[in-house]
């Protein structure tokens, strides 16, 4: 069974438009992960002949190895949370610095059933998209439905940024 079999079809179709769009761009992306553990950079890899515009990717769900991995300044974290845009925007410039990329996209938020609140609900996430040739972008959304539900939804919508960078 072939990695592509194991993720949701959706997935693995919107990765592949978005290698064809790196491809002809020219470009090369990393990835900087918190709650979707690594979603998006399977199903990026899970493209054959993805090795020609997908550098590397970090999983930091601890806030450790946001600032060991992605150099997050803790003081950042410690006054914003790790669910924030400002955090977000870090963790994706750190990943293009780091991977010498040219387009680093991070995804940081709360897939549930617990840690959520009432300023930062479960289904918050905070994404950023980092270009080596502009400015990073950032937004927050809110998705609805369980854990799995809120982990694709953030994978789908951190790829779909990336085709606008």
């Amino acid at each position: 069974m072939s990695a592509a079999a194991t993720l949701p079809a959706p997935l693995v179709a919107l990765a592949a438009e978005v290698g064809q769009h790196l491809q002809q761009n020219r470009h090369v992306v990393s990835t900087a992960e918190s709650c979707t553990g690594g979603l998006v950079a399977s199903a990026l890899t899970a493209i054959a002949g993805s090795s020609a515009w997908f550098s590397c990717g970090w999983v930091t769900y601890a806030n450790a190895a946001k600032t060991r991995q992605l150099h997050v300044p803790e003081a950042l974290l410690a006054e914003q949370g790790a669910v924030s845009e400002a955090v977000a925007r870090a963790m994706a410039e750190g990943a293009l610095q780091e991977a010498g990329a040219d387009v680093a996209l991070a995804i940081s938020g709360i897939a549930g059933p617990g840690g959520g609140t009432a300023e930062k609900p479960v289904g918050t996430v905070c994404f950023a998209w980092a270009c080596k040739a502009g400015a990073t972008r950032s937004e927050t959304c809110h998705f609805a439905g369980g854990r799995d539900a809120v982990r694709l939804a953030a994978a789908l919508h951190a790829l779909q940024g990336v085709r606008v960078v």
